[in-house]
């Protein structure tokens, strides 16, 4: 067969995944805080874009508001920016306490001109309104070396030590890699250690949790022969079986009811009592709230809502001053992106309130009634219900929480597995599930403790077909004991109150 070259024509459609499409696809998922972290980095980069300020922005308000209202050039005279950068206590000291960027402009005002001497007077300090820097561990750890340790040797060995220190306050570095980098002798890497292990809270620079509890114990002098006999099988207080640590310890039930109450009054973890990592706190992104028809309302909160404005004013003015076509192609895109961040941005708005929406109308059982009626829903069922595709569901309910009267959750809270019903009837959600096992333990009598078989039973009593390991896996996932655990750690409960 000969082959020859031919000319076709052929139409077909296709996809194409523009490099804005994939950056509006991943603003959906995005959370509050990636999202402002990526609009800072867009405004440091474009001219065009800039914050919106709102009418309750204390400094720059009126010079925004006239930017807005085309008086870009005004605004940057000499006049305009003396009177914005003025010389108040605002802009000199933005962190003190009189701020008007804190309290507002007039009440600021009112501030600056109290009588010398009461509170609220710019001549008057209250130090107990002061926010001092959190103290981290490190912190603590170094100032106590520094007043308990003279020896300069001594000294260097327990930063080091201090070094090894994780959050919790334990030591995780090896005292003969400190000793082999240092030049020392590992017995006065030891004995550094030992005036380390003095320090308050008591239980830090301790290498596991048996001795960071003897630590403790130590220091209210409760750290007797039984007590270490017991610090040295943990194991078996973790199973509960107490007739073994009766036997080991050489205590009756009555001593080793005491200890166990020393024990649980002591902290595992005590590093974690001071300040670590910043964290972010969670700030809903949808506010569910009762409407007056007895329904919902729905509503995004408008403190996760960035405002970004594009200055077409300024656009204009330097595009009249362009000089060659590479800045013109330069703002030319500058433009496009910008007016592209906009309207994502308000695609991305509107796009969490429909779907938080279609999950409250979902949900409304358990809005009103709590978790027990909380219905069996896959994002199959949101994205057919409100004509989008099942990734995007995922996009939008990735990392976002929402405020109801029950509390705040996460938006893929509400999206939970089907349990059958036993006679075939409406299924239940995975997590109402989990709520009556939970409910159901944590009622039982010390002489009637619940097996997973009996829980299954009393599932299936009230119509939900449940298999024995379904009920072992959310047991385990709650963290909740075996039936012989419990049995044995509520037997030494009761006895506690006899």
């Amino acid at each position: 067969m000969a082959l020859t070259a031919k000319l076709q024509l052929r139409q077909s459609q296709s996809l194409v995944m523009t490099p804005q499409l994939l950056q509006s696809i991943r603003l959906l998922q995005m959370s509050r805080v990636e999202l402002e972290r990526f609009i800072d980095e867009e405004i440091e980069r474009n001219p065009l874009l800039e914050r919106a300020e709102t009418p309750d922005d204390s400094i720059g308000g009126d010079i925004f508001e006239s930017t807005a209202a085309g008086e870009k050039e005004e605004a940057w005279t000499s006049e305009a920016i003396a009177e914005r950068l003025d010389s108040s206590l605002e802009n000199l000291f933005p962190d003190d306490p009189g701020a008007s960027q804190h309290i507002g402009p007039n009440l600021a005002a009112q501030w600056r001109s109290a009588p010398a001497g009461l509170p609220g007077s710019g001549d008057f300090l209250d130090m107990a309104e002061t926010t001092a820097a959190p103290v981290t561990l490190r912190d603590h750890v170094t100032e106590q070396i520094a007043l308990t340790i003279a020896d300069p040797v001594s000294r260097l060995i327990a930063a080091e030590l201090a070094d090894g220190l994780d959050e919790a306050g334990y030591l995780r570095a090896e005292l003969a890699e400190i000793a082999a980098r240092l030049g020392a002798k590992e017995t006065t890497v030891e004995a550094v250690l030992s005036i380390c292990q003095a320090f308050d809270p008591a239980g830090l620079f301790a290498r596991d949790l048996a001795e960071c509890l003897a630590l403790q114990l130590a220091a209210h002098d409760r750290l007797d022969p039984a007590m270490q006999a017991l610090l040295a099988r943990l194991d078996l207080l973790a199973r509960r079986d107490f007739q073994a640590l009766k036997r080991i310890c050489g205590v009756d039930e009555e001593d080793l009811l005491d200890m166990l109450a020393d024990i649980r009054a002591l902290d595992p973890r005590p590093g974690m009592a001071f300040a670590g990592g910043a964290s972010d706190l969670i700030v809903a992104d949808v506010e569910v709230r009762a409407a007056g028809d007895g329904g919902w309302a729905v509503e995004l909160n408008p403190a996760t809502l960035p405002r970004v404005l594009v200055d077409q004013v300024y656009f204009a003015r330097v595009s009249r001053g362009a000089k060659d076509q590479a800045e013109k192609d330069f703002l030319a895109e500058c433009s496009q992106n910008a007016n592209w961040l906009t309207r994502s941005l308000d695609q991305r708005a509107k796009t969490i309130l429909k779907v938080a929406s279609e999950i409250v109308r979902q949900q409304d059982a358990f809005l009103i009634h709590g978790v027990r009626h909380l219905k069996p829903l896959n994002l199959k069922t949101v994205a057919d219900a409100i004509g989008m595709h099942e990734s995007t569901i995922s996009r939008v309910t990735a990392n976002k929480y929402m405020l109801t009267p029950r509390g705040v959750f996460e938006l893929r809270y509400f999206f939970t597995a089907s349990i059958a019903a036993a006679d075939g009837g409406a299924a239940h959600s995975s997590e109402a599930v989990r709520d009556r096992i939970r409910q159901m333990i944590e009622g039982e009598k010390p002489e009637k403790i619940l097996s997973d078989d009996a829980i299954v039973e009393a599932l299936q009593a009230d119509d939900i077909d449940i298999a024995r390991r379904t009920v072992a896996k959310y047991r385990e996932a709650m963290n909740i004991a075996s039936s012989v655990q419990r049995r044995r750690e509520k037997r030494a409960l009761a006895g506690v109150g006899r």
